[in-house]
């Protein structure tokens, strides 16, 4: 029981945050604040959006943004990550309003914030690293690519036309600019895009973002540009936390949706978090940690009438491109937002959306690593297929499709590599020592195949239609000790090859069958039909001799007796 509970201690304090979270906050404090304040103001107008977007109002994106981005940050397990509201969460919010209202949002965040922290307990973390990297570099292309195009109309200053699809969006916003051009607003999102692009590289150690979203609105302001449309008013305050949402007679209904957002809210921050370490050099986030932290964020988000809240790539994507090296800039950006709501309100309304969407669009392309994508698409065509479709499901579909698309075409491309690796092929049969004579007419009766790799569902029936078609002969000899794997599938096709040679008079004999093999040969009766209907044997020299045997009971051969077989020549051919 003391150990058990020591275990347990361990593992809660190894999600709790460290010195070592410290040390890393006082490497370069002056970086990580720049690149919160950066974060900062790019992030206000999602936090702003997303919450309308979700159905309950600008007040609860800017909540999430801030409770749930400040507790992500302190216990989270990447240094790196910003946390808060989503597109895609958005997306998972909107029917659950309709058909629960604000109070059923909240509860289904405070419930998947539950369930988040069990998945932390439970170390479910772990299993993100089985995700394929085509996915995870498709996933990031797909998300630039979604990150761009969703600023196309604060770019073009034409408001937000209606749709789900970032793409019918898109091209709605493209053709009320063509009715009503906006040279204003494009040419401030150009101006600042390209300025941030052309300046990373002249100067990287300058937050161009932020010099060139105060430029922008300066020039705004003093020009009196009406064209560029400012963010607008803000809310003045955050709510006080309440419980009185939670409705425990509610929570049986609310359980499936509270479970949907509860893995859609893994996926995203856990994917986001290791698009931000193939961003960077020497970071590597604690997915157990991140489940954990996003959980507590998604806790107490509802309490201040917040939205479900991730860690969100286009904000860690800014975060990580600002030069951004601890846990500081994320905390930094919650504590900015969190003044914005309380003290700088008018000022920050006036900044030009337009200025932001090319923060963004700069954001999207600086994402885009080409050397990555090209080593991907070389390195095999399955690697290639697995990124392409990534890319082209998020950006069609969304971000949970995409990785399950992905995770698909990788999974069926990898059994297919996997089956292609199993071989059947018939090999001499060993002399031994049988005379010349002896081993002619042995050969002349008996044949022998040796089965390397896997034996499984995706290419026992390759096994099946060849071992069928042998030859016509007294006896087969199966040499399995180079079988790797065998599963139900496999076992029951040997089982049915067995019993198709049976009804041609063929009998079947199998040596080296490994331990580890014999579970599952057991299981469908395939090794009681070896045992009875012929034969298992440790290896093929004895195999051979009992095959010997069958040919003189049959009459086959004339009794002559059988030579001793050496420990080497037995051991050479297992």
């Amino acid at each position: 029981m003391t150990t058990a509970f020591s275990r347990a201690r361990a593992r809660f304090t190894a999600l709790l945050p460290g010195r070592g979270d410290l040390a890393q906050m006082r490497r370069d404090p002056r970086r990580d604040l720049l690149a919160g304040l950066t974060v900062a103001i790019v992030a206000l107008p999602l936090a702003l959006g997303f919450g309308v977007s979700s159905g309950l109002g600008a007040e609860a994106g800017l909540a999430t943004a801030v409770v749930a981005g400040a507790l992500a940050a302190v216990f989270g397990g990447s240094n790196l990550q910003v946390s808060g509201p989503t597109g895609a969460m958005t997306v998972v919010l909107v029917p659950i309003v309709d058909r629960y209202g604000p109070t059923g949002v909240l509860t289904v965040g405070l419930v998947a914030g539950v369930m988040l922290v069990g998945l932390a307990a439970l170390r479910a973390g772990k299993y993100m690293q089985y995700v394929p990297a085509p996915v995870v570099e498709g996933f990031t292309l797909g998300i630039a690519c979604v990150i761009g195009l969703q600023q196309v109309p604060n770019a073009l200053g034409v408001p937000k036309p209606g749709g789900d699809r970032v793409l019918v969006v898109t091209w709605r916003a493209v053709e009320a600019f063509a009715r009503t051009p906006n040279w204003t607003a494009i040419g401030f999102a150009i101006a600042v895009a390209a300025v941030m692009l052309l300046g990373a590289r002249w100067r990287p150690t300058v937050p161009f973002s932020i010099v060139t979203v105060i430029a922008a609105t300066a020039v705004a302001q003093l020009a009196h540009l009406d064209a560029a449309k400012p963010i607008g008013e803000l809310p003045s305050g955050l709510p006080l936390p309440d419980l009185s949402f939670l409705d425990l007679g509610s929570l049986g209904s609310l359980l499936a949706p509270a479970v949907a957002v509860a893995a859609l809210a893994a996926l995203e921050s856990l994917l986001s978090a290791s698009v931000a370490d193939g961003m960077t050099v020497g970071q590597q986030h604690d997915p157990d940690r991140e489940l954990f932290g996003q959980g507590l964020a998604n806790i107490a988000a509802p309490l201040f009438g917040g939205v479900p809240a991730t860690g969100a790539i286009a904000r860690t994507a800014v975060n990580v491109r600002t030069g951004a090296t601890s846990r500081l800039a994320a905390l930094t950006h919650a504590a900015v937002l969190a003044v914005i709501v309380f003290a700088a309100a008018p000022l920050v309304s006036k900044i030009p959306l337009a200025a932001l969407a090319g923060v963004l669009l700069a954001t999207a392309i600086r994402m885009v690593e080409v050397s990555s994508l090209r080593a991907m698409a070389k390195a095999t065509r399955s690697d290639a297929l697995i990124l392409v479709l990534t890319a082209a499901a998020t950006l069609a579909l969304d971000l949970v499709y995409a990785v399950i698309v992905g995770l698909v075409v990788a999974g069926a491309l990898a059994l297919r590599a996997v089956a292609k690796q199993a071989r059947f092929d018939q090999v001499p049969l060993d002399r031994g020592d049988h005379s010349a004579e002896e081993h002619a007419l042995l050969a002349e009766h008996i044949v022998a195949y040796r089965i390397d790799g896997p034996l499984f569902f995706a290419a026992a029936h390759r096994f099946l239609l060849e071992l069928t078609e042998v030859a016509d002969v007294r006896v087969v000899i199966l040499r399995m000790s180079r079988v790797s794997t065998m599963d139900a599938t496999g076992a029951l096709v040997l089982k049915d090859a067995v019993e198709k040679l049976k009804r041609r008079g063929i009998l079947v004999l199998a040596s080296g069958i490994r331990p580890g093999q014999r579970q599952v040969l057991d299981s469908v009766g395939a090794l009681d039909l070896l045992r009875h209907e012929g034969g298992e044997y440790a290896t093929t020299p004895e195999a051979i001799r009992g095959a010997r045997d069958h040919l003189e009971s049959a009459g086959v051969l004339s009794a002559v007796p059988a030579q001793p077989v050496s420990a080497g020549s037995e051991e050479a051919a297992r």
